[in-house]
């Protein structure tokens, strides 16, 4: 079979970490790098320039629309903020080119609507960044549960302040967009977006959601990010159809004991994920317990569930596609209305 020619909307950080797996042939024989395209052409060159072969030359594009109609593409990456998405996903949509987007999938519930409605109209092959539902451990956590059902989670992602003297904010694009609640949704839609997902994975839909935030610690900073504006701390408190209740915690104020993590209690057993890569301890109530170690190297397993769904046309892999992922980016936004409120919102839809 040809080779899949494979384009990338987003020519950062993102890009980077998917393509460590995708460019090494031994992993996926069957990719080409096809393009690249990003608002700054220069950005998109130089990532053209490092995966120039004897047979290839990726091409450098400004705008996602050309890319499409021009690189010939089997597949795309959409690696975008949560403020810029859009004009990509259409390109792709109108294109009939399947894609992988990255969470968090946009901050306007509205557009979301309107390009799952699309999608479903064309009936597109798509697939949604939320690697972790890919973890060994995640997956063996999920069997945990297959006789047994959720009654209550919580957990959450806990770090700290993001100042100046954070080498990673300050000297990379996201530190310009993070910080402002206006382009990247706040701390919710950003980042703990990973925990919103996993609790839906293992407790299925939600119906309600109530939260409140604060904003009283990191502005006593005198090193703050310019432009902060998001919340420093957030708790939130989830309804499920099935019955069952979580607590999710976010703060960008808790640099001490903070970490990513999430636990699901049933009535015969219960999981603790933890860390970035979500290890698992499975505990059921004969007193047996087993630890399952994550795999640090995710995202080729991710992409090659994504890309081999291309090629045969069977997404039953696919652990989320743009439909489920919308329901995960309505939680966190619905989240952000229900703080500014101060009342419950309603997730059925």
């Amino acid at each position: 079979m040809s080779k899949l020619r494979i384009g990338f909307i987003g020519a950062g950080g993102m890009a980077d970490a998917h393509l460590k797996g995708l460019a090494d042939a031994s992993l996926f024989p069957d990719v080409e790098i096809a393009a690249f395209c990003d608002l700054v052409l220069e950005r998109a060159q130089a990532q053209c320039d490092k995966y120039v072969t004897s047979d290839n030359t990726p091409q450098a594009f400004s705008t996602p629309s050309e890319m499409i109609a021009n690189a010939g593409l089997d597949a795309c990456y959409i690696l975008l903020p949560p403020f810029a998405h859009g004009d990509a996903e259409r390109a792709c949509i109108e294109g009939n080119v399947p894609f992988l987007v990255e969470k968090p999938i946009g901050k306007d519930l509205g557009l979301l609507h309107e390009l799952r409605a699309e999608i479903t109209a064309k009936n597109l092959l798509t697939a949604a960044g939320y690697m972790n539902r890919y973890q060994p451990s995640v997956e063996r956590a999920k069997e945990a549960f297959s006789f047994d059902e959720p009654v209550l989670a919580y957990g959450g992602w806990l770090g700290g302040p993001p100042t100046s003297d954070n080498d990673y904010m300050a000297n990379s694009l996201i530190g310009k967009w993070w910080v402002q609640k206006h382009l990247s949704g706040g701390q919710m839609v950003e980042q703990v977006t990973h925990t919103l997902d996993l609790v839906r994975y293992f407790l299925g839909d939600a119906v309600e959601v109530f939260a409140h935030t604060t904003t009283s610690f990191n502005k006593k900073l005198p090193n703050l990010m310019e432009g902060y504006t998001i919340d420093d701390a957030m708790t939130t408190t989830i309804k499920f159809e099935s019955g069952a209740l979580a607590t999710i915690l976010a703060s960008a104020a808790t640099p001490v004991g903070g970490n990513v993590s999430l636990d699901i209690l049933g009535m015969k057993s219960a999981v603790k994920l933890s860390g970035w890569g979500h290890d698992a301890t499975i505990i059921r109530a004969d007193g047996e317990s087993e630890t399952v170690a994550s795999s640090a190297d995710i995202f080729p397993i991710e992409d090659r569930a994504f890309l081999d769904a291309v090629k045969t046309g069977d997404a039953s892999k696919i652990r989320t596609n743009y439909a489920d992922a919308v329901k995960t980016a309505h939680l966190a936004i619905a989240a952000n209305e229900s703080a500014a409120t101060g009342k419950a919102v309603d997730l059925t839809e």
